[in-house]
């Protein structure tokens, strides 16, 4: 039975193949900062107020320049098509009918047009600039043409770091199923059945290009190959200049970064480090948000991610400044468990914590929480 994050991790991790497992699950060299993200969530303890009426509760919130039922949402994650079959259009299904955004990965196995195709919910795109512009441009066009009003800009990742589970496992250095893969493979006959309706996972944004391969191994390898390591903060603002909707920049840690951002045209950033799997040693996200928050002081809407498993941790992070929460390896896991009803019940699970602990805190909604501040928590 699924009744929280860390049940839907250990279903996932029994049916995927440990080479999936590993990527979604893994961080970057030691693990320090994938460990850190959750571990500084106990540096904040929750202000407990008593004898409010919290019979009704709100957790209505606006974030990407509208109101949202919810103060999560689902942040890109690559290859949700290998976690189950059509995984992207799954997961997009679970977060619509939550009344939630999903934002599409680059490294996806369905195109942002085959999802809007499967989906009428709100979708966003997330964007790797590839030393190719042509290709950049192909995806912001597909992007336009899907009706996508928010564009993620992932700044990163101009350099892939070490993650040595992936090393191990072999991950974008096959190209290929070989045979030791294969029968690693076959030995989760659920998931290779699942694969087997779905039809060979392919890099949807680009199957259409043969200079990319057949196949995801050899797609995704080659695709990370040719993100741009040249990015800069002219690059940012062509890209303001090119992009007519709202534009996000996804992994900010420093309050300089932040106010670059606002001053390169975008409208709102996301603090994150890749959910630990980039800069080993960076700090965590949460430790991270107060002395932006501090530094753009409303300038720009800041958005978080980085080790929620709790509605705790989404309530810590909206009274630290966020507006509101990407959820990445949380949803990822519901997926790889059970598919869409897994998505379903991980966001779920997650509503009914954020809503009993904003009561149990003598709240009564996300906007009085967001008022409220850092005066309903207190350090540790």
């Amino acid at each position: 039975m699924i009744v929280n994050v860390e049940d839907a991790r250990a279903a996932a991790k029994a049916r995927l193949p440990r080479i999936f497992f590993d990527y979604v699950d893994g961080g970057a060299f030691g693990e320090e900062t994938l460990a850190a993200n959750r571990a500084d969530f106990a540096r904040w303890t929750l202000v407990q107020r008593v004898l409010n009426d919290i019979s009704t509760r709100d957790l209505t919130t606006h974030y990407l320049g509208t109101s949202h039922p919810l103060p999560f949402m689902l942040g890109p994650v690559g290859f949700l098509g290998l976690y189950a079959g059509n995984g992207e259009i799954a997961a997009a299904r679970a977060a619509h009918a939550a009344g939630v955004p999903l934002c599409l990965s680059t490294f996806s196995i369905a195109s942002i047009g085959q999802l809007r195709a499967a989906t009428s919910g709100p979708l966003a795109f997330q964007l790797y600039v590839l030393s190719d512009r042509a290709i950049g441009d192909e995806l912001l066009a597909q992007a336009e043409e899907a009706g996508v009003e928010t564009l993620f800009l992932t700044v990163d990742t101009a350099i892939t770091s070490v993650r040595e589970r992936d090393l191990r496992n072999g991950f974008r250095a096959l190209t290929r199923i070989s045979p030791a893969l294969g029968l690693r493979l076959l030995a989760r006959p659920r998931w290779c059945l699942d694969m087997l309706r779905a039809g060979m996972p392919e890099v949807g944004a680009i199957a259409h290009r043969p200079e990319f391969g057949k196949g995801v191994l050899e797609q995704a390898s080659n695709l990370s190959r040719r993100i741009d390591m040249g990015l800069s903060w002219a690059d940012v603002e062509r890209l303001r200049a090119r992009w007519k909707g709202r534009l996000v920049l996804k992994g900010i840690l420093s309050p300089e970064d932040a106010r670059l951002a606002r001053a390169a045209g975008a409208d709102a950033i996301v603090v994150s480090n890749h959910g630990g799997r980039q800069l080993d040693g960076a700090p965590s996200t949460i430790a991270a948000l107060p002395g932006i928050a501090e530094a753009v002081d409303g300038g720009i809407e800041i958005l978080f991610d980085g080790g929620i498993r709790r509605g705790a941790d989404i309530i810590k992070a909206l009274a630290l400044g966020a507006s509101g929460v990407l959820l990445g390896r949380a949803y990822v896991y519901g997926l790889a468990a059970a598919g869409e009803a897994g998505v379903a019940r991980i966001l779920a699970h997650l509503t009914e914590e954020v809503s009993l602990t904003l009561g149990l805190m003598g709240l009564t909604s996300i906007e009085q929480l967001k008022k409220l501040g850092t005066a309903a928590l207190k350090p540790r």
